[in-house]
């Protein structure tokens, strides 16, 4: 048997073509893909720049979709289910400690095995995660990338009454300045360069750095010149880098969530002059893409107002275009299912 799905092939090029139905092992599931979300990683990829990624590769790893065959342990057939894509060795200290996400040789579904740019994909039951009844399988492909905005208000510290800093309107900037302002931030600043950014951090009840301005000159008098209690850096650009000390209060805490392609310099003498906290965030654990789940399914972030927009699995070109330029949504998903791309 033979299913449709769109794989790259080489620098810039994908190909949607007939492939043969993903071998189940013995005690996996095999899961119908609903959805699945193009991230900063897939454009990587796409365009060659991924160190691990060899093509021929089904790419993606934001799925949500249905249980097709049950595996030895974990969700029944026909249950919606979201995935944690992680692949984790089991051996090193992180994994002996329980911290699988940050295994030394930490892999993904979608980058070193195949992911969920397919009609069906074949995974461990161990990670997936049931999504509870009434949860639109549309929405559900976002905790993933929500589960990353969870890990890092959690190592952040936050406390509530914060007056919070978000470098970055992208998915990952938006979703974190939902979560800190529903975990009680008091204040969430966003800056971002892209005008519709901006306008939809806006329409969500954000205050917006002004073009022309600076993160600092718009915290001054919000805090009383202190700065920033907790400052997310979502964007990961060296000029973000070196602000990202001085927009931060003393005693305040800087958590960078946006991965770095190079090593970056930091203001690290006014990161000890203030006695500053910093914290680096990997994916997440298990217990924050449960937490995910759970937030999506109290509707507790408003998610029916963050932009996506869903492209079928032949248009899968066209989808990557659209997150390239990232004009009119936030998340870009692709599907293979019949009749739920945008119109």
């Amino acid at each position: 048997m033979s299913m449709r799905a769109a794989r790259w092939t080489a620098v810039d090029e994908l190909e949607v073509t007939d492939v043969p139905l993903p071998e189940v092992p013995q005690g996996w599931a095999l899961v119908k893909v609903a959805y699945n979300g193009i991230c900063g990683t897939d454009l990587s990829i796409f365009h060659g720049k991924h160190p691990r990624a060899q093509a021929p590769l089904i790419m993606g790893h934001e799925m949500s979709g249905w249980v097709e065959v049950a595996g030895a342990s974990g969700p029944p057939v026909g249950a919606l289910v979201t995935v944690e894509p992680l692949i984790s060795c089991g051996e090193c200290r992180a994994c002996r400690a329980g911290s699988s996400h940050v295994c030394r040789r930490l892999g993904l579904y979608g980058i070193d095995a195949p992911g969920g740019m397919a009609q069906y994909v074949a995974l461990p039951p161990e990670v997936l995660h049931a999504v509870p009844d009434g949860v639109d399988p549309r929405t559900a492909s976002l905790a993933e990338p929500l589960a990353v905005a969870v890990h890092a208000v959690d190592l952040s510290g936050m406390e509530a009454g914060d007056t919070v800093a978000v470098y970055g309107a992208g998915p990952i900037g938006v979703l974190t300045a939902l979560v800190a302002r529903h975990a009680g931030a008091g204040t969430v600043v966003i800056t971002e360069p892209s005008t519709w950014r901006r306008e939809v951090a806006e329409g969500l009840g954000f205050t917006v750095v002004p073009e022309g301005s600076t993160m600092a000159q718009t915290l001054a008098p919000l805090t009383d010149g202190e700065g920033a209690d907790t400052t997310f850096d979502s964007a990961a650009h060296p000029s973000v880098a070196a602000e990202l000390s001085a927009t931060t209060r003393v005693l305040g805490r800087i958590v960078v969530v946006g991965v770095y392609k190079q090593p970056t310099p930091l203001d690290l003498q006014g990161i000890c002059f203030k006695e500053q906290s910093m914290v680096g965030v990997r994916v997440y654990t298990s217990a924050d893409m449960t937490r995910a789940i759970e937030l999506i399914a109290q509707d507790a972030l408003g998610l029916d107002r963050f932009p996506t927009k869903a492209f079928d699995l032949a248009d899968v070109d066209a989808a990557f275009s659209a997150a390239t330029t990232g004009q009119d949504c936030l998340k870009v998903l692709v599907t293979p299912l019949d009749g739920k791309a945008d119109a």
